[in-house]
C-alpha cells in the first residue's frame, strides 16, 4: 500500500511540473516600460536564462542622443553614461541586459532578481508579478520591497 501511495506522489509531482513550468513562462516576451518614465520609453524582451528569467533592452523610444543634450553628441547611439563602473559607461543601452535573475515562486510572482536603472546607473532587488495576461507590475526595492517603486509595464503585441 505504502508502494502504491508513493508512486501516484511521485506521478502527482511529475504531471504538475509542466503547468509550473507554463506558469513560469508566462511573462516570456517583450514588455513596454512606462511611458512616462524619465528617459522615455523602452521595450524589455523577457527571456529564460536556464531556469531564471532576465530582460534585455530590444528597442527605445528615443535611441540616440538629441541636440543639446548633455550627456552625448546629437545623433549617436545612447550609452551608459551613469553606470558606477568607469569601464561599462561606453556601453550602448540598446541591447544592454538590465534584468537578470529572476525566479518563478509557483504563486504568480518572480523574484530574486535585480534590475538595472541606467538613468541613474544603480541596481535594485527586484520582483515582478502578472496582472492579467497583458500587465506586468514590476517593483524596484532597497533591502525589502515597502521601500522601492512599482512600474505598469504592458506586453508588446506582435502586429500582423
Amino acid at each position: 500500500m505504502r508502494r502504491l501511495m508513493l508512486w501516484w506522489a511521485v506521478v502527482a509531482v511529475l504531471a504538475a511540473t509542466p503547468l509550473c513550468a507554463e506558469e513560469a513562462g508566462a511573462i516570456l516576451g517583450v514588455w513596454a516600460t512606462d511611458p512616462d518614465d524619465e528617459g522615455g520609453q523602452a521595450h524589455v524582451e523577457i527571456s529564460a536564462v536556464g531556469d531564471r528569467f532576465a530582460g534585455t533592452i530590444v528597442w527605445l523610444e528615443e535611441p540616440e542622443y538629441l541636440p543639446g543634450d548633455p550627456d552625448g553628441e546629437a545623433g549617436t547611439p545612447k550609452i551608459d553614461t551613469e553606470n558606477p563602473d568607469p569601464a561599462l559607461r561606453t556601453r550602448p543601452i540598446l541591447g544592454m541586459l538590465i534584468m537578470e535573475g529572476f525566479v518563478y515562486d509557483g504563486d504568480g510572482t518572480w523574484h530574486e532578481g535585480t534590475i538595472y536603472d541606467a538613468n541613474n546607473g544603480k541596481t535594485y532587488r527586484c520582483k515582478m508579478r502578472l496582472d492579467g495576461r497583458d500587465t506586468l507590475k514590476v517593483r524596484g526595492f532597497i533591502g525589502f520591497s515597502m521601500i522601492g517603486r512599482t512600474e505598469i509595464w504592458t506586453r508588446v503585441v506582435k502586429e500582423g
